[in-house]
């Protein structure tokens, strides 16, 4: 049984490739994981009342962090890598249809109305033309496709990641 199950992976590499979920943290350099691991406590109270996740600058950090919470840092081996994701969304553009075509992808479920937000690094701008119906921001979602450096700023967050994605799914 073990020989067959070599022999598969060598034979068909793409069946097993998405069996891999790609950790959020894959997406960061070492420097970055060992300054967040030595980060104080950030508070979250009172965010709410300050402004709303879709108002201008919603998800853009304070600008009394620590500098890890503003790192633009990327990891170069992730360039181009298919990857699945778990996360959060967080809508951006939608179609016709009420389905979310674009979205930030956030590793923790609240990033969007909670402060600090995540660093850069750890937002993702997911492209789903197939569009998909995000009903609870609470509920995660499941991304396949391409990841790629690209840096992307908007009025809500700033990312430097995207990806085009050919699966969105909820986690069940």
């Amino acid at each position: 049984m073990r020989r067959l199950c070599l022999l598969l992976l060598l034979i068909c590499p793409p069946l097993f490739a998405e069996l891999h979920e790609t950790d959020w943290l894959e997406l960061m350099p070492e420097e970055d994981r060992l300054a967040l691991e030595q980060m104080p406590q950030i508070e979250h109270a009172g965010a709410e009342a300050d402004r709303a996740f879709d108002a201008p600058g919603g998800l853009k950090q304070a600008d009394d962090l620590p500098a890890v919470m503003y790192s633009r840092n990327t990891v170069a081996a992730m360039d181009g890598r298919q990857v699945l994701l778990g996360g959060y969304p967080v809508p951006l553009e939608s179609d016709e249809q009420g389905r979310s075509t674009e979205f930030f992808l956030v590793p923790y479920p609240g990033a969007c109305i909670h402060v600090p937000p995540p660093p850069p690094n750890q937002i993702v701008l997911v492209r789903y033309p197939a569009g998909v119906m995000i009903e609870d921001i609470y509920a995660p979602l499941w991304v396949d496709g391409r990841l790629q450096i690209e840096p992307v700023s908007n009025a809500l967050a700033d990312a430097v990641y995207a990806l085009d994605a050919s699966e969105v799914r909820a986690v069940e």
